[in-house]
């Protein structure tokens, strides 16, 4: 990085808002994906006109600038493919208000998921989507990823409750867009534009959220089934009932073996597992839904049917759902869990006939593959299980995933539910979205002509995914 464009940064942020040390640039060059490349610099703001201010210097300069929340994004969407500038905003982390007789938050996009809700509590409101990784992960990132999570089906994605935001153009534009009313009609929703950009956009600094009120009782049930076909049947019954649960997680007995090795059993072993959990206002509500999950499972042919309100037990069977994805890599010696598919979408009803599909594909191509995820709103999971540093398990992986991703195109599904697309998903993401793409590149070309924020990624990424990976497999180096 040239000493001239330093001095402009450190006049902007102070010495301790920036770094160009190796070390510190190495480690903002990884997100929670298989890629890594290293930038430039570290950049963090503490305000909007920083940001600003940031962007008016790389625009002028044409710098890459990756925005990036908590790094645990699984896609490679945070990672800095083109060097240049990570803008790193865990610095603007506040929730400066909130209006509970509005419905409405207003909130920097460095703040922590957890840390909103545990605001929100204090009013009985919350932000719902529950990300697996809401300890960690940043509002702001949530917004460009369109996040989501266990309780979409019931409650929506991030994109849902999106009321506004303040975004930071390629050219340093501060633009507020949207509204803090509940009903908005007016012209076109550049909020909801900026939802899932992934950066490519814009650089968000700050979001007006809707809130909701928080159910005051909560239960869960654990269904076990012979085969993971019969557990997608009963979660699509479920919904054909119609009762809408506040989450429905599906898990295959590859992942069930997993994480029972890993954590030391915490599940029944079984063919498929759904945890199924019904939330409401009394006791009778929640009394109701469990027994309509009972008879329903029990009719696709349940083994067993474990219903709970059981506080401690309902969080041990969360924490091994969502352990899912560290447990895999603990299956088999000297291998590792990686992301290369991970996050697909189909209709509720053709979820059996999707992981029925995945199970032939790995099969056929001698490849260890978990499925698990939020199926009851159609999104699935696909982790691999491969030896890091053997190319011939990742390019049969990397064909195996090009088959998945065929089969949720060709049943009318999407290739990303709610991780975003980045680099991992990127080809497939194109051959989804073909008929929109010179569309997409025309609006890029118009929020950021010199093609400085996050370049080379959704529709720009060229090639095999199989490059700038984080492990050292020689082949790929």
């Amino acid at each position: 990085m040239d000493q001239s464009i330093i001095d402009q940064i450190e006049k902007i942020v102070g010495k301790e808002g920036y770094s160009v040390d190796p070390a510190i640039c190495y480690t903002y060059g990884f997100d929670a994906s298989i890629f890594h490349n290293t930038p430039d610099m570290v950049v963090q703001p503490r305000t909007t006109e920083q940001v600003s201010e940031i962007m008016k210097v790389a625009y002028a300069n044409k710098i890459p600038v990756t925005p990036r929340g908590a790094g645990t994004g699984l896609c490679g969407s945070a990672v800095p493919i083109k060097g240049g500038i990570v803008m790193a905003m865990q610095r603007m982390n506040k929730v400066k208000k909130v209006s509970v007789a509005d419905l409405w938050v207003d909130v920097e996009a460095g703040c922590v998921y957890n840390d909103l809700n545990d605001e929100l509590a204090k009013y009985g409101f919350f932000f719902p989507p529950s990300p697996g990784s809401a300890e960690a992960c940043q509002i702001g990132g949530m917004v460009a990823n369109n996040a989501s999570g266990m309780r979409a089906v019931k409650y929506g994605a991030t994109r849902d409750f999106v009321m506004g935001l303040t975004f930071v153009k390629a050219d340093g534009e501060i633009v507020r867009c949207g509204t803090r009313t509940i009903k908005d009609s007016s012209g076109y929703q550049l909020a909801r534009l900026l939802c899932g950009s992934e950066g490519t956009l814009g650089v968000i600094t700050e979001v007006t959220l809707k809130l909701t009120t928080k159910p005051k009782k909560s239960a869960s049930c654990l269904v076990a089934f012979n085969t993971v076909e019969d557990a997608g049947r009963c979660i699509s019954a479920i919904i054909a009932k119609p009762l809408i649960p506040a989450s429905c997680e599906l898990m295959d007995s590859i992942s069930i073996t997993a994480v029972n090795k890993a954590r030391g059993n915490p599940l029944p072993d079984a063919g498929a597992l759904c945890i199924v959990e019904v939330d409401g206002e009394t006791d009778e509500v929640i009394d109701r839904d469990l027994a309509i999950v009972d008879e329903v499972a029990r009719g696709i042919g349940a083994v067993a049917v474990m219903p709970t309100k059981d506080k401690k037990l309902i969080a041990q069977w969360t924490d091994a759902r969502k352990s899912v994805m560290t447990s895999l890599s603990a299956l088999k010696p000297g291998c590792a869990c990686v992301s290369l598919a991970d996050d697909m979408g189909v209709s509720v009803s053709q979820v059996p006939e999707a992981v029925k599909a995945f199970q032939e594909i790995a099969a056929k191509y001698n490849v260890t593959i978990a499925t698990y995820g939020h199926a009851s709103d159609g999104n699935l999971h696909t982790k691999m299980v491969i030896d890091p540093l053997d190319k011939d398990e990742w390019e049969r992986g990397v064909k195996a995933v090009d088959e998945i991703f065929d089969v949720c195109i060709e049943l009318g599904g999407t290739v990303t539910g709610e991780h975003g697309v980045g680099i991992s998903k990127a080809p497939n993401f194109m051959k989804e979205r073909q008929s929109e793409l010179s569309s997409i590149r025309a609006i890029k070309k118009a929020m950021d002509p010199e093609n400085i924020l996050n370049p080379g990624k959704l529709e720009q990424w060229e090639g095999s995914i199989l490059r700038n990976l984080r492990y050292p497999c020689p082949d790929f180096m």
